[in-house]
């Protein structure tokens, strides 16, 4: 997300470099180019020319320290106001039980899938949620609702027959209090624009289940649009909280920015991607630094204890202390990585790597690397040096793949194994020169 905002923030930056004291006149150029990024990222033109305004304000006329360059002095400037933009402070949900959430949105937003996906981040949180369908309208809401629920080991309440929504809700309270649910999550209908019919019927809804939070599902890819859909969503039912889909197939991502400031309502989670994982509570100050390519480290490491195994992390730091590390192993860790989400996602995360794309064959290589240690026998991913011709031959055509990728994975495998021992020995000097050799014949295997 926010790739081009990245990209063009940072080529106006430079303009900076050899700059020994900020003035209006050195950083003109600059905030133009600033402003011409956050417009073309589609951020609304009024919280663009603001946002500009309140930089320069923060800029103009501090002495450059000794320390730090004048792009990087701007860029603590820009990252404060981007954080203040995105909301300061706490985005988190109403802490009480049994809680009550509506969530609202246009047809295609991506509000059933969201409602499914807080569910299973509640069930995290120790909630035992129920969803439940409000959407009458299209049968297929609800049969869609009901999958992912039992997919996400969700309660699940609807009735098929009934076109009374508020009635529908009503009833779906006293089942939820009946199993000991104690978040409920109604997901209402929704149409291809705002009329009036919608709204009064999301208005009844919210009067006879009085929830605790009304969070707006928008479609991060709409640009100016999305703005225009939360102020009306907002006068109409006071919005506690804005979730945001779709950031994963949004380069611009300008909605973000604009939403927040426009309706003075919180963005609370974000939805980058389809599967069920694929949603994050909202983190103002992370973002920022995402969006200025300074990665986002906390969630990474977030992410990393979420999905990799203690015990497993901690046998595997001993077999590479000991250079004990087998293709068995390696297979093993590339399956953890890969719970954590794409490389590209977690590149994103890392400090200066956001705009880092891996090449169109990096995925075709991680796949045939899996492939391959796959089609070996345990003894074989155990004691690669007696895979002889033969044995290659039957690995490849079980993976898939020509031999001569099984050979040049073994070649490199062995190379990071001379490397561990030596790092176990501690001969730097043939450390070294390892490194170059791995550095000028493809590096680690897998990549």
């Amino acid at each position: 997300m926010f790739e081009t905002l990245t990209e063009r923030l940072g080529q106006s930056l430079r303009n900076l470099r050899g700059v020994g004291r900020l003035t209006e006149e050195n950083m003109a150029d600059t905030l133009k180019e600033v402003r011409a990024a956050l417009l073309s990222a589609d951020v609304h033109f009024k919280v663009a020319r603001e946002f500009v305004e309140r930089v320069q304000a923060g800029c103009v006329g501090q002495d450059v320290l000794k320390s730090v360059t004048p792009g990087q002095q701007i860029v603590k400037v820009i990252n404060d106001e981007l954080v203040k933009l995105l909301g300061e402070g706490s985005t988190a949900l109403v802490a009480k039980r049994p809680l009550r959430i509506m969530m609202v949105g246009l047809h295609g937003s991506g509000k059933t899938t969201t409602t499914a996906k807080l569910g299973r981040l509640l069930a995290k949180q120790g909630y035992r949620p129920m969803v439940v369908a409000c959407d009458v309208m299209r049968p297929a809401a609800i049969d869609q609702l009901e999958t992912l629920a039992t997919q996400n080991s969700l309660g699940f309440f609807g009735d098929r027959n009934s076109k009374d929504v508020p009635s529908i809700a009503a009833r779906a309270i006293d089942e939820a209090g009946a199993k000991l649910n104690d978040a409920l999550i109604f997901d209402t209908a929704g149409r291809l624009q705002i009329d009036t019919d919608l709204i009064a019927e999301v208005k009844r809804v919210r009067e006879r289940v009085q929830p605790d939070e009304v969070l707006l599902v928008a479609d991060g890819a709409l640009g100016q649009e999305a703005v225009n859909v939360a102020k009306a969503f907002h006068e109409a039912l006071t919005l506690t909280g804005l979730v945001l889909t779709k950031l994963d197939g949004d380069a611009r991502g300008g909605a973000a920015l604009s939403m927040k400031a426009i309706t003075g309502v919180p963005i609370k989670f974000v939805g980058t991607g389809e599967k069920s994982d694929d949603f994050e509570v909202f983190h103002p100050d992370r973002m920022a630094s995402r969006i200025l390519g300074m990665g986002d480290v906390v969630s990474l490491v977030e992410k990393a204890q979420e999905t990799i195994d203690e015990k497993e992390a901690e046998r595997m730091a001993e077999k590479l202390k000991k250079a004990d590390f087998t293709l068995e192993d390696f297979l093993s860790q590339m399956q953890q990585v890969k719970k954590m989400g794409s490389m590209d996602k977690i590149m994103g995360m890392m400090p200066g790597m956001s705009g880092v794309k891996l090449d169109d064959d990096a995925g075709d290589r991680m796949k045939h690397t899996e492939a391959i240690i796959q089609s070996m026998t345990i003894q074989e991913r155990r004691k690669p040096s007696i895979l002889n011709g033969s044995r290659r031959m039957r690995i490849a055509n079980g993976a898939g793949v020509k031999v001569v990728e099984v050979n040049q994975l073994i070649k490199q495998f062995e190379q990071m194994q001379k490397f561990m021992r030596m790092m176990k020995g501690g001969n730097q000097k043939k450390l070294m020169r390892q490194m170059e050799q791995m550095r000028g014949k493809g590096g680690m295997p897998g990549f």
